[in-house]
């Protein structure tokens, strides 16, 4: 708990006062009898006011290398030492490597001389894959008569610097040099691989963890460029040292000693806040303005789920079992990063810092109360790139349509007849099984399948991203859409396939239409994968066998499993949206990446504030009822695990029936939700529940 309210304090100093309003690049030239506004003295000389308050985001690479030294069991002093880098790496379909992103903010003063002297604190947050954590790491092992064989490691959790800036302020840029006080926090491994000769203080196997703080230095220069209106960007290179300091390793009675030295290039952007005649109270309750260009945008989000359980009835539980009288809490922040290449094509990279757990570790529920939850979780912050993918648009004609800037889209026009291309890293939840009423857990409904259609088993890793292409061909009301994405490397895995042996075809045909004059779509959608999946009778048949309880894995074999949904969104009146699903997928095999359902029907409304004066809010109300297959709960029954049901046993099986109700509202510029959702019959079974889950979120983005 205390490391999510330190992340949160950090992150929402930084992005909670962020709105959703767009403006333009600059300010248009003002009425000649208006009042001009100040301009410094500093402007005056550089072209650019540099002069105020900033905050910013960035990322970047990084390396490092360390030496260590150990006192060997019973020797009586320093009878091991070494050194080992920080590998630099990156493997775009695992997801991990040495790279990171952080937040920070400062202040400038530049006087008349062109001289800048400022002050800058930022905190940055490695990769990590969560189940392997911490990928800016080094280690090395070493084999002793002492020791037997043993590998010493140390890895960066996240660290950040408090700088002094010194620089020029060039007509167009802005030099600088940096130093100041750099800290870290690592965690320091000592892992007995094999055991010794003359016996020893650790058991071959045993794996001693220590957490610590570092105090060090930090050293760096950069240049700084102004974009448009109050943006800047900057690329930076940054030295750090850190000296000498100890653990201790109880169970091998050993002290490890190391210091670290660690060397990052970043690229970021800096926000001024306001001018000389600005408060900082107006971009408190504001925002700042939307960053675009002719060839580069920049948008940021930053949302907080906190999730409460209250005790329910559960005479019995299993490995995925919903766990009563829990509370748990998400955060995470997006920085989406665009160019324009050429006509009509657009590159985005959104790396994202999470932190946080669902309840009970994302498990007890088909239809999972929190789609901000991933499978896995962290109790410190790490970096993520989920998407980084490349989109072309190419029109075909018919009326011209104005496209507003947003998340991953620039502002331009398109025509209403256009294909449309998307390939790298992205959601297909991105571009197939859409919703404007039910489709963000971060701004409308929250339940997995409430949110998406529940069969959609469509193909991702642990974070719902996967690497693919996709297709839309959109002509007058229709629209066609098809795609093909890797799968992970088995079902409801962190990494995906590298060899692209597994895979999912994803199709859907969408038909636009009005009536009464309100405007309404539906989307029929089809998914086939592709993949070692096991079936539940073959699970059943061995568990019967060998007793134990049914295990799926030990069944998997290459085969298919395929599904259909409908999906539907109609304006009733205005400010008034009802949203329909179901679906149906095959029920004889695991589902490989979504959730455990094999058939789902929901529906609800959005109901917009200006029903009642209050235009930025949203009142919503879902329903939502899912069930599986006759063979699915016999898997269950039998003690088998699915992705994230499975209490040891289904004794009394019954459909899971959830009633979502949430009304969202605006402090600040930011947005609040509270919500609250009913689930009777968790994980399919009668024994259980019903749960109450209550719900508080905060959500920004500008």
């Amino acid at each position: 708990m205390k490391r999510v309210s330190n992340f949160l304090g950090g992150t929402w100093i930084v992005l909670a006062t962020c709105s959703v309003a767009i403006a333009g690049d600059l300010p248009v030239n003002l009425p000649v009898k208006a009042p001009l506004p100040y301009v410094s003295k500093a402007a005056e000389v550089t072209g650019y006011d540099w002069n105020g308050w900033y905050i910013g985001a960035h990322a970047g690479v990084i390396k490092g290398s360390s030496n260590w030294s150990a006192t060997a069991p019973g020797a009586g002093g320093p009878g091991l030492n070494g050194s080992f880098d920080f590998p630099f790496n990156f493997d775009f379909m695992g997801g991990t490597g040495s790279y990171f992103a952080g937040l920070q903010g400062g202040y400038n003063y530049v006087f008349q001389s062109r001289w800048m002297l400022g002050f800058e604190a930022d905190a940055s947050f490695p990769n990590s894959d969560v189940q392997v954590p911490f990928s800016v790491r080094g280690s090395q092992t070493v084999t002793s008569p002492l020791t037997g064989q043993v590998i010493y490691g140390e890895a960066v959790i996240h660290y950040g610097s408090a700088r002094a800036r010194l620089g020029y302020a060039f007509e167009h840029f802005l030099l600088y040099g940096t130093g100041g006080l750099a800290w870290t926090y690592n965690q320091a491994t000592r892992d007995q691989v094999t055991g010794f000769p003359a016996g020893g203080f650790a058991t071959p196997g045993t794996v001693d963890t220590r957490l610590l703080w570092r105090l060090g230095w930090a050293a760096g220069a950069g240049i700084e460029i102004p974009l448009t209106g109050n943006w800047t960007a900057k690329a930076e290179y940054l030295s750090t040292g850190f000296g000498r300091k100890g653990v201790t390793f109880p169970a091998a009675a050993e002290v490890f000693a190391s210091d670290l030295a660690m060397q990052s290039v970043r690229l970021g952007v800096n926000y001024r806040i306001g001018g000389d005649n600005a408060h900082i109270s107006d971009f408190l309750a504001k925002g700042p303005s939307a960053l675009e260009t002719d060839r580069v945008a920049f948008h940021a989000q930053a949302t907080y789920v906190n999730q409460y359980a209250p005790p329910f009835r559960a005479p019995y539980s299993g490995q995925n079992s919903l766990a009563p009288n829990i509370g748990r809490e998400t955060a995470d922040v997006t920085l989406y990063a665009g160019v324009r290449l050429w006509e009509g094509a657009e590159a985005w990279v959104n790396p994202e810092i999470d932190q946080g757990f669902g309840l009970s570790k994302s498990v007890g529920a088909a239809g999972f109360p929190s789609g901000e939850a991933y499978k896995v979780g962290a109790s410190y912050p790490y970096t993520r790139l989920h998407r980084a993918f490349l989109r072309q648009t190419i029109d075909l004609g018919g009326e011209v349509q104005k496209v507003d800037a947003g998340l991953n889209q620039f502002s331009g026009s398109q025509t209403s007849d256009r294909l449309v291309f998307t390939v790298g890293k992205f959601s297909v939840g991105d571009i197939f099984d859409t919703n404007k009423y039910a489709h963000d857990p971060r701004v409308d409904f929250m339940n997995w399948t409430i949110i998406d259609t529940g069969t959609f088993d469509y193909a991702a890793d642990a974070w719902a991203y996967t690497v693919g292409a996709a297709a839309e061909w959109y002509q007058g009301p229709w629209t066609l859409r098809a795609g093909l994405f890797d799968l992970s490397i088995a079902p409801n895995a962190t990494h995906l396939d590298s060899q692209f042996g597994q895979f999912q075809w994803v199709g859907e045909i969408e038909r636009r239409y009005a009536i009464w004059d309100q405007p309404g779509k539906i989307a029929i959608s089809g998914f086939l994968t592709r993949g070692r999946m096991g079936s539940f009778q073959d699970a059943i048949q061995l568990a019967a066998v060998n007793g134990g309880p049914a295990d799926i894995a030990a069944v998997r074999r290459y085969q298919s499993r395929g599904g259909i949904s409908m999906n539907l969104e109609q304006q009733l009146i205005p400010n008034v949206g009802l949203f329909v699903r179901a679906g149906v997928a095959d029920g004889s095999k695991e589902p490989y990446e979504f959730t455990d359902v094999d058939r789902t029907v929901a529906a609800g409304l959005s109901i917009s504030g200006k029903q009642w004066g209050r235009d930025n809010d949203t009142f919503g109300i879902a329903g939502v009822v899912n069930g599986i297959s006759g063979v699915h709960q016999a898997f269950l029954n039998a003690g088998g695990l699915g992705i994230l049901v499975g209490d040891g046993k289904l004794p009394n099986p019954g459909s899971e029936k959830i009633f979502e109700t949430y009304y969202s509202f605006p402090v600040f510029s930011t947005k609040v939700t509270l919500d609250y959702q009913l689930i009777a019959n968790p994980a399919y079974n009668r024994d259980r529940g019903p749960v109450s889950v209550l719900s508080f979120r905060v959500h920004s983005q500008y």
